[in-house]
């Protein structure tokens, strides 16, 4: 069974887990996780399933294969289940499912087989969404891009540091509200994920599950 980078800090906390596509996933980790989130909640999204992929044909093999992706570098473009495909270079890409989206399934195994001009790349992320109205404050204290003049609908990627660790960011709404994604390597996401729990807490809010951060996620563990 896969394992989140952050599932040792969660269960110090005494979260309640439910099984997430091979993954133990943090639903409640306590009664006020609904007044962290609507303050800085941080959310661990690790259990969605992504793949990562690069190369002159990576973009065309991807089209064929029915996944809109965007035009330029550094952007995104949605998955109808709420996943995204990020074009992180103007030849590379992370591709990751939402709660109803199933094509990181359908593409890990042809990655696998082998292609021409496409290279698959490693994905073992620490993947996090951060929701609530103090989540601005929290990243000017942590980040020196100025998230703010960037619109949700620009759909923009941002490659950056955020206390020191290096992230891939994304604004967009998360559980029907404006919130941020982010991602960065397995063996940083204990430090990243504890140091934005600690600034969370000293705006009003904390660690949070996927049921006050993103219900329709939380609704499609009982299906499976």
């Amino acid at each position: 069974m896969r394992t989140s980078p952050v599932a040792h800090a969660l269960s110090a906390r005494r979260a309640q887990f439910a099984p997430f596509r091979g993954m133990p996933c943090a639903i409640v980790v306590n009664d006020d996780d609904a007044t962290r989130a609507a303050m800085a909640g941080i959310c661990d999204l690790s259990a969605l399933e992504r793949c990562g992929l690069k190369g002159a044909g990576a973009a065309a093999w991807l089209q064929s294969n029915g996944v809109v992706v965007s035009e330029g570098a550094n952007t995104f473009a949605p998955l109808p289940g709420g996943g995204l495909v990020a074009r992180l270079a103007r030849t590379e890409f992370l591709v990751e499912d939402g709660p109803d989206d199933a094509v990181v399934s359908v593409l890990r195994p042809l990655l696998r087989a082998g292609l021409p001009k496409v290279t698959p790349v490693l994905r073992q992320d620490c993947a996090l969404a951060l929701v609530g109205s103090r989540i601005p404050e929290l990243l000017v204290e942590t980040c020196n891009v100025d998230f703010a003049s960037l619109s949700p609908d620009a759909a923009v990627v941002t490659l950056t540091q955020m206390v020191g660790v290096s992230v891939t960011v994304v604004r967009r709404d998360i559980g029907g509200r404006a919130g941020v994604r982010v991602w960065c390597d397995y063996t940083s996401g204990p430090y990243l994920w504890e140091t934005l729990v600690g600034i969370a807490e000293e705006l009003g809010g904390g660690a949070v599950g996927t049921a006050a951060a993103w219900p329709r996620l939380t609704e499609t563990m009982d299906r499976q």
